[in-house]
């Protein structure tokens, strides 16, 4: 990416678009509109967008493989059919939380459907703190706590070997990593592995690309960064027009495309005006 070319894709505003993920067979983008309660996939050749409108805060998306999805409703893990757009539950978790929600969650190598909460937000990035905690829903249909007292729990990916989980706590302002056995599914150690610098504000979605370099959309820093987890040195900054990037992932035909969402919860008239491309999704080549 060394001459950069950024283009607005999905011009549908989405109050807070979040948890991107490329769908190779239909050649789509699937994401959510986390308070609009929108399951949306966006068709890269005809640029149709459609949505899956579910009964909670809807966070994250991803792929299953015995057909369908999976997402995150509520303090809900879910099966979606897309066809009947049909949601049935598989696992409930933080039942005597009633304030919180499930924010970012990402299917690890082995099928392991990890996902965190938070509570509910009073503004963006206000809320209660320390009511969130990181869970797996396990292939056989059980879920696990891995710890609590998070804040908001957020990205997450796994090394290109499969040894390391990485992963975003947003108001620690720090990319952390833990040691991963990817048979298990248990982790450990955890470090940091890069701290925030004030002008990128605060982490939000994450993904890996093919040289094992993380790419971190800087929520309130409108633009994403791209971080060597070995050395802990920022490699890269790519700006947006928009000033709440939320998260990111590779798509495309060979997966050489960048595609970020935002959000344009929080920003007031005057704001909105300065940035009119807000709440949409970009393509970065």
């Amino acid at each position: 990416m060394s001459s950069i070319k950024i283009e607005t894709v999905v011009l549908d505003t989405n109050r807070c678009g979040e948890s991107p993920v490329w769908e190779e067979k239909s050649n789509s983008l699937l994401y959510v509109d986390i308070p609009s309660k929108k399951i949306c996939r966006w068709n890269s050749l005809t640029k149709q967008v459609q949505e899956v409108i579910v009964d909670s805060p809807v966070s994250s998306v991803a792929i299953r493989q015995s057909g369908g999805y999976v997402a995150t409703v509520g303090t809900r893990f879910c099966a979606l059919n897309w066809e009947d757009q049909s949601l049935s539950d598989l696992f409930s978790v933080d039942k005597d939380k009633k304030n919180n929600r499930f924010n970012d969650g990402k299917v690890d190598p082995a099928g392991r459907y990890f996902a965190g909460t938070m509570a509910e937000e009073i503004a963006p990035a206000v809320l209660e703190r320390y009511q969130g905690s990181l869970y797996a829903l396990f292939p056989n249909g059980i879920a696990e706590k891995y710890f609590d007292n998070v804040d908001i729990s957020n990205g997450l990916d796994w090394s290109l070997d499969h040894k390391v989980f990485y992963y975003i706590d947003s108001l620690s302002y720090s990319v952390d990593a833990f040691d991963y056995d990817l048979h298990t599914g248990k982790i450990a150690n955890r470090r940091s592995v890069y701290k925030m610098e004030k002008e990128e504000h605060i982490p939000d979605g994450m993904c890996i690309d093919t040289e094992g370099k993380l790419w971190v959309a800087c929520y309130n820093g409108g633009r994403v960064i791209r971080l060597d987890p070995e050395t802990g040195k920022r490699l890269q900054t790519v700006k947006l027009p928009v000033e709440k990037t939320t998260s990111c992932c590779f798509g495309g035909k060979d997966y050489s495309e960048l595609y970020v969402t935002s959000a344009r919860d929080g920003l007031d008239t005057d704001e909105l005006s300065r940035q009119p491309d807000t709440g949409k999704i970009f393509k970065v080549i």
